[in-house]
């Protein structure tokens, strides 16, 4: 790591890209982490904070830009009545990509049962996953169990200043 140029994080597009870096939707939330362009460039992403990646951001390596693509990924392309699916999935606190006329989450079984049982048709596809940022115009929301459906817990910390995504359900669950 010590031979490998540090980038600039640019939270525009460069107008001329010279390589780009193809991450998944996990991969897009860093701080410091070593990245390999698909030119084979490595190069250090050291930020101040962890950092969602927008895939109309890029970095600049000393004069040399990088786009950042979104990898495809598996995920499921829901459609049907979208506005009482997409309630039932924000419900849940999940990561929804929504479209005119579809929503599109990553694949997870127990959301695909519960949202066949309301009447959703949904296919698997492979595709970049782009959901909607977090309710404040920045990061990211993060899916939670409401109770014992086989969902992920939450974890027992305590929030941190300025983290909006934190929230108590009112019976000492505190979570993101």
């Amino acid at each position: 790591m010590a031979d490998c140029p540090t980038a600039r994080l640019l939270k525009d597009a460069p107008s001329l890209a010279h390589d780009r870096v193809v991450l998944d939707y996990d991969q897009r939330l860093v701080r410091r982490k070593l990245l390999t362009s698909a030119g084979g460039r490595e190069f250090l992403v050291d930020l101040p904070s962890i950092t969602n990646l927008d895939d109309h951001w890029g970095f600049d390596l000393a004069g040399i830009f990088i786009r950042i693509d979104p990898a495809p990924e598996a995920v499921l392309v829901i459609t049907g009545d979208l506005t009482r699916l997409a309630w039932h999935i924000g419900n849940r606190h999940t990561p929804c990509q929504i479209l005119p006329d579809r929503l599109i989450l990553r694949e997870d079984h127990v959301l695909e049962r519960m949202l066949q049982g309301l009447g959703a048709t949904i296919r698997r596809e492979s595709l970049p996953f782009r959901p909607e940022g977090g309710a404040y115009g920045h990061g990211r929301t993060m899916g939670h169990s409401h109770g014992d459906d086989g969902l992920t817990t939450h974890p027992r910390e305590e929030p941190r200043p300025g983290d909006f995504s934190w929230h108590h359900h009112g019976d000492g669950r505190l979570h993101f």
